[in-house]
């Protein structure tokens, strides 16, 4: 496999740092990285009876979204790394679904669980605890003056459910507006705003909301060359003259029109990821956010950034996502990464729109549980302490600039595009006519890329777009193993086409 554009890569020899039952057996195959870690000896079941439970015993959508022809049986892991029941080794640049920010069982998050675990796990909130008191103070020290109020909850569908219920009894309006091919939970309400078929049932569900055509500058109807807040461009061009973004104002206009047709004249409110997650790390043009919030709250509605999978620095220019777009929402919704991986999620919002919301009672059992709250400090102290948004900056402007770089190479490859550790490939036919690469196609490079020691993610409308969404630790050298590895597998599906 060609590898020259590769800097500082280990030399790359046969067999990975794993079991000898490793798929890849060529001497191209690259040399993982080092780890200084020992996992325990996995012991306890088979791996064909482990599958005969899922099957039998799981409900079928666990199947369902199962990954891999033959699945992956995951049995430990520490901090990029994860272990399978054969003792394989995988650097993991899915984090769960960007979901373990600091690394998998990170030191310092463990010992302060641990802790937690022999002090004190649940009361409920009709009683005070220290945890939930320190963190949500720490929390909030992380958003802008006038978002501090928060709810805590135990999942992103949960957030972004409550947060359009506070929406709409705010502002005393129903309908809420988001981008086509969104995803912004599982939930009855929530479903109403994910834009995806897949996920919809054949019954009544989504009243009161709306798409608009998301602004995807490299497969939407409009695009050019410098549109989004990233280290890469789209391949389309453009005569914009500096500061002017007519893909941009096609797509507000395209939003006027869902105002003028589809809604009332008054709202309730708007919901946008900062870089969509699911749809395939989908950047808008860079002033999007700003007319849209501005149209939006002329309407009366409040703006809903939901940060599920772009908070807590995983952009690493800002915290936040919605702050590389410079608007400040009036809520703000967050789960995944908030405790690396324990279950939990939150709306922070304002002390008006609180106000709103405090007319009746609300009551979550689970929610802000000195375990839960505990843990999640700890992910604030060590995103702090490990300076991991610095690592999603440095080390994730590298993996776009060497990855923009295999586009220009494969013809497959359509558009690089993210920020920070929140990147999307997006895989083609061919570079004219930007269509999706065949799913079968899609699944070759995907299952080489596993059997090589790599565990990525999948999205898109198409599931075209391979999604790299790392725990927020990962190195240059583990950048550059995996580069290797992604460039292998399109060399050998290239060949074999």
């Amino acid at each position: 496999c060609e590898r020259t554009w590769i800097r500082s890569l280990p030399s790359l020899c046969g067999a990975l740092c794993q079991k000898s039952n490793v798929k890849c057996q060529s001497p191209d195959c690259p040399q993982m990285p080092p780890c200084d870690f020992k996992a325990e000896e996995y012991k306890v079941r088979a791996h064909y009876r482990i599958m005969e439970i899922r099957k039998h015993r799981c409900n079928p959508m666990v199947m369902k979204v199962t990954y891999y022809n033959k699945p992956v049986c995951l049995t430990q892991g520490y901090m990029q790394w994860l272990w399978d029941t054969d003792g394989r080794r995988y650097l993991d640049l899915f984090a769960g679904i960007a979901t373990v920010s600091v690394g998998h069982c990170h030191p310092k998050v463990t010992e302060a669980a641990e802790k937690q675990l022999r002090c004190l796990w649940h009361t409920s909130n009709i009683y005070m605890t220290t945890p939930l008191h320190e963190y949500t103070e720490k929390l909030t020290a992380h958003l802008p003056d006038q978002l501090k109020v928060v709810y805590l909850t135990n999942s992103g569908s949960e957030a972004n459910d409550l947060a359009m219920l506070m929406a709409r009894l705010h502002t005393g309006n129903f309908d809420i507006i988001t981008f086509r091919g969104s995803y912004h939970g599982g939930s009855p309400q929530t479903l109403g705003l994910t834009s995806y078929a897949a996920y919809k049932y054949p019954i009544a569900n989504g009243f009161g909301c709306h798409t608009t055509m998301c602004p995807d500058v490299f497969r939407g109807l409009w695009g050019g060359s410098h549109c989004r807040d990233s280290p890469v461009q789209t391949i389309r061009q453009c005569s914009c003259d500096p500061g002017c973004c007519q893909a941009n104002n096609m797509y507000i206009e395209q939003l006027k029109e869902v105002l003028a047709s589809s809604v009332p004249s008054r709202i309730a409110g708007f919901f946008g990821e900062p870089i969509q997650g699911v749809g395939g790390a989908v950047q808008y043009p860079k002033n999007y956010l700003k007319e849209a919030y501005k149209l939006v709250r002329e309407r009366g509605g409040v703006c809903i950034a939901d940060e599920v999978q772009t908070g807590f620095g995983r952009t690493g220019s800002h915290f936040w996502g919605f702050e590389g777009h410079g608007v400040i929402p009036d809520m703000v919704t967050m789960a995944k990464g908030i405790a690396n991986g324990f279950p939990m999620g939150a709306v922070i919002t304002t002390q008006e729109i609180a106000n709103s919301f405090a007319k009746g009672i609300h009551f979550n059992t689970f929610s802000g549980s000195p375990l839960a709250c505990t843990i999640a400090s700890s992910v604030l102290d060590t995103i702090r302490e490990d300076g991991t948004q610095q690592t999603s900056a440095t080390v994730g402007t590298y993996l776009l600039t060497e990855l923009a770089k295999l586009r220009e190479k494969y013809e497959i490859i359509g558009d690089v595009r993210g920020k920070g550790l929140q990147i999307g490939v997006e895989m083609v036919k061919d570079k004219e006519s930007r269509a999706p690469l065949p799913a079968e196609a899609i699944s070759q490079i995907f299952e080489d890329v596993k059997d090589m020691g790599v565990l990525i993610g999948k999205g898109g409308a198409f599931g075209q777009v391979f999604r790299i969404q790392p725990p927020m630790c990962i190195s240059r050298d583990d950048a550059d193993f995996f580069l290797a590895v992604f460039s292998c597998a399109l060399q050998r599906y290239m060949e074999s086409r």
